[in-house]
């Protein structure tokens, strides 16, 4: 457990670089390829600590191997993409579009890079990191450990509740929406419903040019009447929204830049307009 433990810490780190470094060549710039804020990914500490951990003893084994850490990664970022969805109703990335992909949450084709990476790391990385490890000494592991999860919880907490509330403005702004297209729908029912009724008369009552210029006159009033009492609302409604918009938590600004196919399952439009805003701003 002590190993793992280090393990964790150690591959959550490496696989926080390797990502800001893949981020670099393709973008050209940095980005904290992370869903936390400090330099560390817990599902590669987690993934590669099982990895180590279970398939170690396989190791002379290379064939049985491979496969046994495509099946392990698989599970283990298939698990990962569910729960985030689950807790956040968030989907961090997504590869719908990729041929053989179960859910979204994983592809054939990555599946089978993590395993070759994998065996790399068993075979040859992981022999000189445990070397490194078992000159530390034990004492000093144990406070590194218990520094390590005290930030690492700290990171936790921010994260967290910076998306929670970000999710509940994304509610607040479905509402809004909502609204706002109730109000319309109202306002053109009224107007089909004066439409239809003036015109009727005229059938039933033969109006002539006159009344029936009257009935129109009367209807504009109407219809006047109602954008004017509809108005203030949707000023109201407008200005709320924006509100809302422009508390979008910091977290989620960085977790854009990180998990650029980041979607919500439940608020989907809405999402839409903060990330494109969102990217305007990163532009300018």
């Amino acid at each position: 457990m002590y190993y793992f433990l280090l393990y964790f810490f150690v591959y959550g780190c490496i696989g926080w670089c390797v990502e800001v470094a893949f981020a670099a060549v393709k973008e050209h710039k940095f980005v904290n390829r992370g869903f936390l804020n400090g330099p560390f990914c817990p599902v590669y500490g987690i993934g590669v600590g099982a990895v180590i951990m279970f398939l170690e003893p396989f190791q002379d084994r290379l064939g049985f191997l491979y496969i046994l850490s495509v099946v392990l990664v698989t599970v283990l970022e298939w698990f990962t993409g569910f729960l985030l969805e689950k807790l956040f109703h968030s989907k961090w990335w997504d590869y719908s579009n990729m041929p053989l992909n179960l859910n979204g949450y994983v592809c054939l084709l990555f599946s089978l890079v993590w395993g070759v990476a994998c065996v790399l790391i068993v075979k040859g990385i992981n022999p000189l990191i445990f070397r490194a490890l078992s000159l530390l000494p034990k004492a000093a592991g144990i406070v590194i450990l218990t520094i390590g999860f005290l930030i690492l919880i700290i990171d936790i907490c921010v994260t967290v509740s910076g998306i929670l509330k970000f999710n509940k403005g994304l509610e607040h702004m479905a509402r809004i929406a909502s609204e706002m297209r109730r109000i319309s729908d109202d306002i053109g029912e009224n107007i089909y419903e004066l439409v239809v009724d003036a015109l009727e008369k005229k059938q039933k009552f033969g109006e002539t040019a006159q009344e029936f210029q009257e009935r129109v006159q009367v209807f504009k009033e109407k219809t006047d009447s109602i954008s004017a009492d509809m108005k203030k609302r949707i000023v109201e409604l407008k200005e709320s929204y924006k509100e809302t918009l422009e508390k979008t938590p910091c977290v989620y600004k960085r977790i854009f830049k990180a998990f650029p196919k980041v979607q919500s399952v439940k608020y989907k439009e809405t999402f839409k307009d903060i990330k494109k805003i969102l990217k305007d701003r990163i532009k300018k």
